[in-house]
């Protein structure tokens, strides 16, 4: 955002002004959503509201959007008196809002509670001045409650945080109701899609990952879901997987073309997470790349991967995480085979191969409808 450049080092300054969208902005002409519960009804099933503002509303939509149960994120503006601001007007300071995510969610699948664990991972709650580099009343934090319960279950999880001795000043994050929500412009809308480099750059640059980092570490990414295909702890990691297995999913590394257990595995089974034993693909989904790695047209069914832009090796990759332990499995291209284009290429030391005999036994048995 434009008025972040100020803020920046003299050189990224310069980047910036040239990473950042050139033309005017579109205006907002978004709906304006109003009310003390947004609750309606879709394919049957129940969906409810969840309105945060964490500072820079580019970082805050892919937290939540890669969680199950989580319909749509939008970036927008909440809390102020001016009626469909721009964004060059809250840039400002002086119309009240501040910059928030909308979530639409099925509470049935992820609870209010998991959305605010999620929320308190990704902001400095004890800075009531701005968030991270950005500063001013348009980027502080708050959570806006769409109704009694949430207002309780807000004031639950922050005093739990508050006692909880991980932060060294008291939490200043205010619970305020609802009143208004007013989408941002399109261009800033899944911004880290759109403009995976410039969005990269900023976040890097704008110290939020560091502090994250430094609060949470390992803990840093949680995501709402089953507990046991979480990150263990780094001593039984250690135990648990051989150098070449850490390497890979904990560093980064990558491993031999053709010299690795699972590049021309044709037998029937699935591929889970050599760290947590999160299923990620099937054999039924696996093709010969010619490569010398494992490769997939699509994960699992019911699984979707996290994707962050690499830079590395003087090139631009989408690399591919595991959502439940965040182990490094490998990159995406666009040059696989039909019915999806795409070719997720894994190495063999970040998966474990579970042949179709043994996935009942194992706690699969969820999965044996792929090969029926």
């Amino acid at each position: 955002m434009s008025n972040k450049i100020f803020f920046l080092p003299i050189l990224a300054v310069i980047l910036i002004g040239f990473l950042y969208p050139l033309g005017a902005p579109e205006s907002n002409k978004g709906t304006v959503l109003k009310g003390e519960e947004d609750i309606m009804n879709i394919n049957n099933e129940n969906i409810e509201t969840a309105t945060f503002g964490g500072g820079c509303f580019w970082c805050m939509e892919h937290p939540f959007e890669i969680i199950d149960g989580v319909y749509d994120v939008v970036s927008g503006y909440a809390g102020g008196d001016v009626e469909n601001p721009t964004y060059e007007q809250v840039s400002t300071g002086t119309t009240g809002h501040i910059e928030t995510v909308q979530i639409r969610f099925n509470p049935e699948i992820v609870s209010y509670s998991d959305l605010l664990d999620v929320f308190w991972r990704q902001i400095d709650p004890t800075d009531n001045g701005g968030s991270f580099i950005d500063r001013g009343s348009q980027y502080q934090n708050a959570i806006f409650y769409h109704s009694l319960e949430q207002k309780k279950t807000a004031e639950i999880s922050l005093m739990e945080l508050n006692n909880s001795g991980r932060f060294d000043n008291p939490i200043v994050t205010p619970i305020r109701e609802f009143t208004n929500f007013y989408p941002a412009e399109d261009y800033h809308q899944d911004y880290y899609k759109k403009s995976p480099q410039r969005y990269e750059f900023y976040r890097m640059n704008s110290g939020r990952d560091q502090y994250r980092e430094r609060v949470w570490g390992d803990d840093k990414d949680y995501i709402p879901g089953d507990e046991s295909y979480r990150k263990p702890a780094e001593t039984e990691l250690r135990g648990k997987l051989n150098p070449l297995q850490y390497d890979v999913t904990q560093n980064c590394g990558t491993e031999r073309a053709f010299e690795n257990e699972y590049w021309d595995n044709k037998e029937a089974g699935i591929y889970v997470d050599i760290v947590s034993g999160e299923p990620l693909f099937s054999s039924t989904d696996k093709f010969n790349s010619g490569t010398g790695w494992p490769s997939f047209f699509k994960p699992i069914e019911g699984q979707e991967l996290v994707e962050k832009v690499d830079k590395s090796l003087f090139s631009v990759r989408t690399e591919l995480r595991s959502p439940g332990a965040d182990s490094h499995l490998g990159h995406l291209f666009n040059d696989g085979p039909q019915p999806t284009g795409l070719r997720y290429c894994v190495n063999s030391a970040s998966l474990r191969f579970i042949p179709v005999e043994n996935m009942e036994e194992e706690g699969y048995g969820e999965y044996l409808d792929l090969f029926r």
